[in-house]
């Protein structure tokens, strides 16, 4: 076959692997986002993360629950130190320490990042901070360079699968038997949006978070979903 006639991809001009992403604070009207630093932060995580009595949340995690402060900050201990992931702290508007997220699979060569490991706790799950401090992390990854962002889950967490589509990333289909954690098996559901279409993705995420959208109650006039469903492509 000449090569004329082969599919090849477009290709990519005037762009440079991205560099690592910064150790410096992320801020926002609602949260703040910052370096996880097991000293300062375990205690506030600890009590955060009890008010899930069960450990239901930890249920699609490779590690947790803690049912110990000694126990949790030695596994923070383990992770702050890491480069990938890369683990932030969410910091509330009252200074406290509510919740956890990292970048992983770090790969600045192809312009690709990851976000997860993340675990809010109850007080910080379906309000403006959690959906702030996803904005927050992928703008950064974006502004930074990089290509394509991206969100893997179990593929039996349905919270975690909606979360995904609401914040704008594209299902692109399940990695069948991708891993074993905690005895069980895993397959993958992947997730991403790509940088072409992070311009609307920002200004969904910004309409969303604007104080305008929510009423007296403090319940979203429009909704992110509502707003990113225009965005998602199909794959297949």
């Amino acid at each position: 076959m000449p090569a004329s006639d082969l599919d090849l991809g477009f290709t990519v001009d005037d762009w440079q692997p991205p560099p690592l992403p910064t150790k410096e604070s992320m801020e926002g009207g609602y949260c703040r986002l910052t370096l996880l630093d097991p000293t300062a932060h375990a205690a506030g995580l600890f009590d955060a993360f009890a008010k899930d009595a069960d450990g239901i949340d930890w249920s699609y995690l490779p590690y947790g629950p803690f049912d110990s402060l000694p126990a949790l900050k030695a596994w923070l201990e383990k992770v702050a130190g890491l480069s990938d992931p890369l683990f932030y702290t969410v910091i509330d508007q009252q200074g406290k320490a509510i919740g956890v997220a990292s970048y992983l699979r770090i790969m600045p060569a192809s312009g690709s990042i990851e976000v997860g490991h993340i675990h809010f706790s109850p007080e910080l799950q379906k309000s403006p901070a959690a959906t702030e401090a996803m904005f927050m992390m992928m703008r950064h990854a974006f502004k930074l360079g990089y290509r394509r962002y991206e969100w893997k889950c179990d593929s039996l967490n349905q919270r975690s699968r909606r979360a995904a589509l609401r914040l704008g990333l594209s299902f692109e289909g399940i990695f069948r038997q991708a891993t074993v954690y905690k005895g069980r098996n895993r397959d993958t559901a992947w997730y991403a949006a790509i940088d072409r279409e992070w311009p609307q993705l920002e200004a969904m995420f910004e309409a969303w978070l604007d104080p305008e959208n929510f009423d007296d109650a403090g319940l979203q006039r429009k909704s992110l979903s509502g707003m990113t469903a225009s965005i998602l492509v199909s794959t297949h």
